[in-house]
């Protein structure tokens, strides 16, 4: 399905997270992955599980820092000459601001979470449209906490709906240039992202006890989605938040 495809895959933590979810599904499906971590703590955790994937390309990104970005897009363009697809998997606030108030939020917090949340998707995206020069796909990482309240999501909630609302826009910029944007919404699962968020224990539990399913769906289902989204197939598909939640989202 993705056979000759080069994608760009941002946030992977560890073997829990949802983009090392992704990445594997990309790479079962024949694409090729570049793969970045956050800095030299996190990189004995990402580099094995990259090579494991066979990437050839592992590097440093910190999305708040411009030159990593434009030296990493350098070396796509270099070593790959295009790129297919990027998997965006990336969500950060202050825990101070995260677990307060969204009305207590600090200034600082709030610009904070909205930079490396959101608005770095359309940095990755602005850097990637020149490369997919036979079009492609945009993938990012949502949750219904945008939709609705969730308790303790607190400030992420307001910027989950910016990233989504960014979606739709990137989605009607890009389409005539044959390229797609995505907003993956899937369920609670216990990621190094979501350990950040007080009582996800519980948010977790009710997921599980209300999904029609009654389970938590997993990385690698996840992975499915967005490998098929990534992929040809898809190219009737853009501009929406499509959950993968195993049916959680309809139960009100």
């Amino acid at each position: 399905m993705l056979v000759g495809k080069k994608g760009l895959i941002v946030g992977i933590a560890n073997d829990k997270s949802i983009a090392y979810g992704c990445a594997r599904i990309f790479n079962r499906e024949g694409a090729e992955l570049a793969i970045t971590y956050l800095n030299d703590k996190a990189e004995k955790h990402v580099r094995p599980l990259a090579e494991g994937l066979g990437a050839p390309i592992i590097t440093p990104l910190d999305v708040q820092n411009e030159d990593q970005m434009d030296r990493l897009f350098d070396r796509i363009a270099d070593q790959w000459g295009k790129l297919d697809f990027v998997l965006h998997s990336i969500a950060f606030a202050p825990g101070d601001d995260l677990h307060g108030r969204v009305i207590d939020c600090s200034r600082d917090g709030f610009l904070t979470a909205m930079d490396i949340s959101c608005h770095s998707f359309q940095r990755l995206a602005k850097r990637a449209e020149p490369l997919m020069i036979d079009g492609g796909a945009l993938l990012t990482v949502t949750y219904m906490g945008s939709e609705r309240v969730i308790d303790h999501y607190g400030v992420m909630g307001p910027v989950k709906a910016a990233l989504e609302s960014a979606t739709r826009y990137m989605a009607a910029e890009l389409g005539p240039k044959n390229i797609q944007v995505h907003a993956i919404s899937p369920g609670p699962l216990l990621t190094r992202a979501a350990s950040g968020i007080a009582e996800f224990n519980t948010l977790m539990n009710t997921a599980q006890s209300r999904s029609p399913g009654r389970r938590l769906v997993t990385i690698d289902e996840i992975g499915e989605l967005a490998a098929f989204l990534a992929s040809d197939r898809s190219r009737g598909i853009t501009g929406d938040v499509i959950h993968v939640d195993g049916g959680y989202n309809i139960m009100g």
